[in-house]
């Protein structure tokens, strides 16, 4: 099925009601979805499953931030400078395209996202490529960079420049000195969040692949570099498929099989990004990626994001291409060191040594009297360098003036107005500021892997069927309830039972229309692992028939005995007919 698979399941997705293109009754526009009844349903269970494994089992706590924030932070964060993606404009037909998606799409070349600019520019003068929409030569057009950030003004009038957030991320990192309060000031701690964020994707496509709009969830973990590590007994043994960079590069590339374990010893991945490998690879499973389909990709250097140290991608075959599902990103210090720098608040944590050292400790005591009426405005940026340079760099400081850099300009500041001296001090701790690793879903890719990779058809009775093989845990419906006929008190028995399983939590559809067969296909299309069929025997002995998806199996059941028998058969403690 895999040549037209993602065609096949874009009809399904809209006819069912899992996902269609948003606003159809205006016209609609480029990289927004609707999810509809099935697909909101699919999405949520997803993650729920996500917050009971990455959150509720690992002991971390939830935030929900807001989606738009003030420049200030994108500033700080270097989303203003470094979010961009190649775009270039054909001449002919005025459309706009990701330059590097038309090398990918039309060459050899793998990975043109990671290539300079000058770089892609000369492939399309080599390979005369031209524009997707009209064919015209793009053969000399320039390349340029497009920042995907979607501006808002905050407040009436002119009002306060803001963004809409790229990344739930930052959310959590603005917050970290109030955070670190509710973790008590102990590393390491995790903070997790599920919400929207927003891309100005220059060419949307591939449905759920590239859009413009997305959920994300997203867990940043502050640890301690010196003292964090995470406990690898915990997934070991997990077979991971990894396809590390000097694979990729290599003349005979090919995958590598590792445990969890042989990848930490072997330096392969840093234990803390292998530990959430291996907790993510079990996840995948247990909401319906299909295994053999799936592997993990660590970034090649062009492509490293500009806050990432080293990143490795979880990507699932979908309709012949890799797509990413997931980045686990070791982000460094470098998201609280630079919001520590931009912004009035404290970004570290204050570690308590078993016990107080005592150290030498280089200082200034400048002369502000003298250094403000001389250096005017950039004063204060001055003594900041100083104190800077009295830590890094004590001998700077041995004659008779000492110079500083501000902003690319040069100041020299005579030793008696900076004050140096070497002071004897007892410290009882140090301010640390935590690295932080972050495994990334991206939730609508995940919606959109799970549904394509459960697609299935077989022959029941002679005919084709269609169905999704969902596990019954995020399955949008778990159990049909169907009357045989709407007659002779089976219908109102059937709704009885309907709500007595909606009142145990389980969620029920309803359905009396059409003949017995092609209620089982409706429900077996939308994935429903479970039907209950009312039939003339459950009037005189009160049991139905439970019927299983995948096997087609049936075997009746007492009513009273259904919603503990249901909930055994989707938590996989037992199988119909035990």
């Amino acid at each position: 099925m895999r040549e037209n698979e993602l065609e096949t399941v874009a009809e399904l997705a809209k006819r069912r009601g899992f996902f269609f293109p948003a606003v159809e009754a205006y016209g609609g526009v480029a990289g927004f979805y609707t999810y509809g009844p099935q697909g909101a349903a699919l999405k949520r269970a997803i993650e729920d499953a996500w917050r009971d494994r990455f959150l509720t089992r690992e002991g971390h706590t939830e935030i929900a931030a807001p989606d738009v924030m003030p420049e200030a932070v994108f500033e700080a964060s270097g989303h203003l400078d470094g979010f961009d993606d190649m775009i270039i404009v054909c001449p002919e037909c005025e459309t706009s395209h990701r330059a590097d998606h038309i090398v990918e799409d039309s060459t050899d070349v793998a990975d043109a996202e990671a290539m300079p600019i000058a770089d892609v520019e000369a492939l399309f003068e080599e390979y005369d490529l031209v524009c997707p929409s009209c064919g015209e030569s793009l053969a000399g057009v320039p390349v340029e960079d497009f920042n995907l950030m979607f501006e808002t003004t905050i407040g009436p009038g002119t009002g306060k420049q803001g963004y809409l957030r790229p990344e739930t991320a930052q959310g959590i990192f603005v917050e970290f000195p109030r955070l670190k309060e509710y973790a008590r000031g102990q590393l390491p701690f995790a903070v997790g969040q599920i919400g929207t964020a927003w891309r100005n994707e220059i060419a949307p496509r591939r449905a759920l692949v590239r859009v413009r709009e997305f959920t994300q969830a997203e867990l940043e973990h502050f640890v301690d570099p010196e003292a964090d590590e995470p406990d690898i007994s915990k997934v070991a043994d997990v077979e991971l498929t990894l396809y590390p960079a000097a694979e990729q590069e290599a003349e005979d590339e090919e995958y590598v099989e590792m445990t969890v374990q042989e990848a930490v010893d072997s330096g392969t991945v840093d234990p803390w990004v292998a530990y959430y490998l291996g907790v993510s690879q079990g996840w995948y499973e247990r909401v319906g990626v299909d295994m053999d389909r799936f592997r993990f990709r660590q970034h090649l250097g062009g492509e490293l994001a500009h806050y990432a140290a080293d990143c490795w991608d979880a990507e699932a075959e979908v309709g012949g291409n890799w797509v990413e599902i997931t980045g686990f990103a070791y982000r460094s210090d470098y998201d609280l060191s630079k919001h520590g720098e931009y912004a009035d608040d404290d970004f570290t944590v204050f570690k308590q040594y078993d016990e107080p050292r005592t150290v030498e400790r280089a200082t200034v005591d400048l002369d502000m009297a003298t250094l403000g009426p001389e250096y005017g405005g950039a004063a204060a940026d001055i003594a900041d360098a100083l104190h800077d340079l009295a830590a890094t760099d004590p001998d700077a400081f041995d004659g008779d003036s000492v110079t500083v850099e501000v902003d690319g300009e040069s100041y020299e500041v005579a030793s008696e107005v900076a004050n140096f001296s070497v002071e004897t001090v007892t410290e009882s701790g140090e301010h640390v500021t935590p690295h932080v690793v972050e495994p990334s879903f991206g939730i609508g890719r995940i919606v959109y892997t799970v549904l394509t990779h459960a697609y299935s058809t077989d022959e029941v009775d002679g005919e084709e069927r269609a169905y999704l093989d969902l596990p019954a845990e995020v399955a949008p419906t778990t159990v049909g309830v169907f009357p045989l006929m709407g007659k002779d008190g089976m219908d109102e028995t059937a709704e009885e039972i309907a709500e007595t399983l909606r009142d145990a939590g389980f969620s029920v559809q309803y359905d009396e229309s059409g003949n017995i067969g092609r209620r089982y296909r409706r429900q077996d299309e939308v994935g429903t692992p479970y039907c209950v069929t009312v039939d003339y025997e459950t009037l005189e002995d009160d049991t139905v028939t439970v019927r299983e998806r995948d096997s087609t199996e049936q075997a009746r059941v007492d009513v009273a005995d259904l919603p503990a028998e249901l909930t055994a058969l989707r938590a996989g403690t037992k199988t119909l007919g035990e």
